[in-house]
């Protein structure tokens, strides 16, 4: 009997569900084989219609990503186009303005506005000006808008179109109106006189077509961008799709209820609970975290939310169906966070899903990492802000407010007065309050300033003394704390203060103090882990009140060397009534100086100086300086020849400094030196670099006198110019450092201007007059040192003054002899008659011997008596001590027995032999 073959319809009819899973999985996988299976794979125009088809999810992704591609596409294209459109609009803006400000200032078109043509001239070099900048016009015209240039000359004398009132008020002005040639875009600049005066206008400006076009021109190529753009996008989203299609195509019931399968496994494996709940308020699914957290009985699934046993406010939450984001519920012995969210949203069926996540554990992690947060947070506001000021009693008082009320309620710094003072503190437990800080001012602890004498057993001499830090977590049981003060123990108890944390400021093996941390508020005492802050935040402190004690010393060794250097008392002198004032800078002690120094002739010189810099390498080169300049001037130089002098001593000690490593230049040094006469009331002045000195006249005028200005010392390669002053009796010469008119918020101008009101007025002593310019210029926080003299002039009258003309001839000696008798009888110096005489006798003979032309003698009568002989010769004498059988040689050696001091100096004519003695 032969077996028939059914059909394939007929078998295919007789597949089960298995049978048809498979034979899905099959075609899916032929579809996927390609020629080397024995089969055809997709082709790419199929994926491509497949996916534009739609119906599938390839398809749909596929045009969702064309659609927002072309959106985008488009929105760039149009933002390009309006980018391109104000970007050319403010190119014609800055184009216009710039080449109307160009055309302005010019060389000639300020001279051709005042001649008899200006048309002719301007017009030329308008259309020259307008063709090379590609602008549309070029305008010049009179204050009046009356144009002298136009690019269409029928134009040229009619007025301006345009808003000319800000250029006429000497500002710059662009705006968009409708002109003789049309809507366009113009500046409008003023021309300026070198007074500032307006004195004509320029305008050039872009029509709107011309600004327009460019964005014109640009276009079809943003366009072709675009579609060169869509054209890629779209072919990458056809790749994309394609390869959607091939992984998702074909999907059967089987793939499906793999898929559920998997979902429904994760569902119960993810530590967060989730529920399903109905419209009607009964559970629909709840996996296995769920049942867990709830504590939910196993049928569960149709029953209603309020019959499950849960807390109420649960329970309402899930049956409300109400949108919820991290809501804390208390489930038990835990606190979830439950978020819920309505299905019906999206055309869903009615009800809810809520999840539910436990947060017990989270809060307490979140609670410990928001306080290391908080203590991360409070070392670096400590370490910002306790590292900024060089002064020890401000960086302990940083340190006590950093800590309150973030770390501690109340918190006092107590330091060792030798670290007050810039010192290492030795190992006693004597402490000075110095710092504190709390959440009240009124609690009984030890008050700012007081010393303190702490006992062995307190936690404050235990820390210093093993340089660790001590925890009281408890107060009222500390008998060693107690044991300090009894009383006032007990006022801090009462007050609510429980716990402390003593920590030594250290560094390295140096103990500077203690820093202390009381708690008042917050019942908990003070733990291992605070203790542990307390000890990083004054490790910080520690160091930064280190570097401020080292900072306290070198300044106070640096002001104590210029103090040293500078003049501890004004030398005795009649020409000169002066005051001063001498400030050195809070941040570092500066190289300022100022020196009062009596020359021959009752003449007297006044220097003031200032050497860059601060710190004691400042000092010492000031006092070098000064020095030198007590050295030059017993030389009785001219004050430019002396600062030529100083400047090539800083220019060698540059040189010798710049082979030394570190060692800064002194480049920068200024000086002023002023020589005042009282015989004659003339005064000398050169600078080098230095501010111009003040004088006040005696009605109280203030003047800033032309002295001319010479580079600083040690720049060479300029000589020093000397200016000369005719002082009136009473007149206040006024000499100051920059520091005194200027600084970080102040320029010099504004500072002088200053010091001028400061100075004017009348009936001041010098005394008076240093308070009240410190009082008017000194600022709140002084950055430079201050150098301040004022010298009230006096004059030495006619009657103590007398000269005689002498011929040259030694028989004229004689008469010499007789009129100084004469003139000494008149003062009453008749006793000093005979030491005066021959003083002059040698003097006189030796200028006769070795010069040739007048002779003149001269006697001053101050606090001692000067001769000073005046002849035409170059030649110095020099003191020579005579052999016993020399015949001469004597005359000097004799001058300078009897004389005080002697000596010489020369003028533009010759020289002056002097000579001075002491009254009796």
């Amino acid at each position: 009997m032969r077996t028939r073959r059914r059909p394939d319809s007929a078998r295919q009819s007789h597949r089960g569900p298995r049978d048809e899973h498979q034979a899905r999985r099959g075609a899916y996988r032929r579809r996927e084989r390609g020629p080397d299976d024995g089969g055809p794979r997709w082709a790419p125009a199929a994926a491509l219609r497949s996916a534009l088809s739609g119906r599938s999810v390839a398809g749909q992704v596929f045009v969702l990503q064309v659609v927002i591609v072309l959106l985008l596409v488009v929105a760039a294209v149009v933002a390009l186009v309006l980018q391109v459109r104000h970007d050319s609009a403010q190119e014609a803006r800055n184009r216009s303005l710039a080449v109307a400000e160009t055309f302005a200032n010019a060389p000639g078109t300020r001279e051709a506005l005042r001649a008899s043509d200006p048309t002719a001239v301007l017009q030329p070099r308008a259309e020259a000006a307008r063709e090379q900048s590609e602008v549309d016009f070029i305008v010049v015209m009179n204050t009046d808008g009356i144009r002298y240039t136009h690019p269409k000359p029928d134009r040229i004398g009619k007025r301006f179109v345009g808003n000319i009132e800000p250029a006429l008020a000497g500002r710059s002005l662009t705006e968009e109106i409708e002109g003789t040639i049309g809507p366009l875009v113009q500046a409008v600049v003023p021309i300026k006189a070198p007074d500032g005066s307006v004195v004509g206008l320029v305008s050039a400006g872009i029509t709107t077509a011309n600004v327009g076009g460019v964005a014109d021109r640009q276009l079809p190529l943003l366009l072709g961008a675009a579609a060169a753009a869509l054209a890629l996008a779209t072919g990458g989203t056809a790749l994309v799709s394609r390869r959607l299609l091939r992984q998702t195509g074909g999907l059967g019931p089987y793939e499906m209820t793999r898929m559920y399968e998997h979902h429904d496994a994760v569902l119960h494996a993810v530590r967060e609970g989730v529920i399903i709940v109905s419209g009607e308020g009964r559970m629909l699914l709840a996996n296995d975290e769920a049942h867990r957290l709830l504590d939910l009985p196993d049928d569960v699934d149709g029953r209603h939310v309020l019959d499950l046993g849960l807390d109420s406010d649960t329970a309402e939450l899930m049956a409300s169906g109400r949108v919820a984001t991290d809501e804390v519920h208390l489930v038990g012995d835990r606190l979830l966070a439950i978020n819920q969210r309505p299905t019906d949203r999206q055309g869903g069926p009615p009800g809810s899903v809520a999840t539910l996540r436990d947060s017990t554990e989270l809060r307490a992690l979140s609670g410990r990492a928001e306080v290391a947060r908080e203590r991360l947070k409070l070392l670096y506001d400590a370490g910002v802000g306790l590292g900024t000021s060089l002064d020890v009693t401000r960086t302990a008082e940083a340190l006590a407010e950093v800590a309150v009320p973030r770390f501690a309620d109340f918190v006092t710094v107590d330091l060792a007065d030798a670290v007050l003072g810039g010192e290492e503190p030795d190992a006693a437990t004597d402490l000075r309050r110095t710092a504190f800080s709390g959440i009240r001012n009124d609690a009984p602890l030890y008050p700012v300033g007081e010393q303190i004498s702490f006992v062995p057993s307190s936690p404050q001499a235990r820390s210093l003394s093993t340089g660790q830090a001590v925890v009281e977590p408890d107060l009222k049981d500390a008998p060693g704390w107690l044991a300090q003060d009894l009383e006032r123990s007990a006022q801090v108890l009462e007050y609510g203060i429980h716990s402390l944390i003593t920590v030594p400021l250290r560094v390295g093996g140096l103990v500077m103090g203690v820093a202390n941390f009381w708690r008042s508020q917050k019942p908990e005492p003070f733990d291992t882990e605070e203790l542990a802050l307390a000890e990083e935040l004054v490790a910080r402190a520690a160091v930064s009140m280190d570097n401020a004690r080292r900072y306290t010393r070198e300044h106070a060794m640096a002001e104590t060397l210029q103090r040293s250097l500078l003049p501890r008392n004004l030398p005795e002198q009649s020409a000169l009534d002066v005051a001063y004032r001498y400030l050195p800078a809070q941040a570092g002690v500066g190289g300022d100086w100022f020196d009062v120094l009596p020359l021959p002739g009752a003449r007297v010189a006044l220097v003031v100086g200032d050497v860059v810099g601060h710190g004691l390498h400042a000092a010492a080169t000031m006092g070098r300086l000064r020095t030198a300049v007590h050295n030059f001037s017993a030389l009785d130089l001219p004050p430019d020849e002396l600062l030529g002098l100083l400047d090539e001593l800083v220019a060698r000690i540059d040189q010798d400094e710049a082979a030394e490593a570190g060692r800064a230049p002194v480049t920068g040094a200024t000086c002023l030196y002023a020589i005042y006469d009282p015989t004659t009331r003339r005064c000398t002045v050169a600078r080098a670099g230095h501010p111009l000195p003040a004088l006040v006249g005696p009605d109280g005028s203030v003047e800033f006198p032309e002295v001319p200005a010479g580079p600083p010392l040690g720049l060479g390669g300029l000589p020093f110019e000397t200016a000369d002053l005719e002082l009136t009796e009473d007149s206040r010469l006024v000499l100051f450092t920059d520091g005194l008119v200027e600084d970080r918020e102040r320029d010099i101008d504004a500072g002088l201007e200053r010091l001028r009101t400061a100075l004017t007025g009348a009936d001041r002593s010098p005394e008076d007059t240093c308070r009240a310019v410190l009082d008017a210029m000194l600022p709140d926080r002084q950055s430079d040192d201050i150098a301040l003299i004022v010298a009230r002039t006096r004059a030495l009258g006619a009657d103590r003054i007398t000269d005689w003309q002498v011929p040259s001839d030694p028989a004229a000696v004689a008469e010499v002899r007789s009129s100084v008798a004469r003139q000494l009888a008149e003062w009453g110096l008749d006793e000093m008659a005979f030491t005066t005489e021959l003083i002059l006798s040698e003097l006189v003979t030796n200028a006769i011997r070795y010069s040739s032309g007048p002779i003149r003698i001269r006697l001053v009568h101050d606090r001692s008596l000067i001769c000073e002989v005046f002849d035409n010769s170059s030649t110095s004498p020099h003191l020579r001590y005579a052999a016993t059988t020399d015949e001469g040689g004597r005359g000097l050696f004799l001058v300078s027995q009897i004389a005080e001091r002697w000596g010489t100096r020369y003028t533009l004519s010759g020289k002056i032999i002097w000579a001075e003695q002491a009254l009796p």
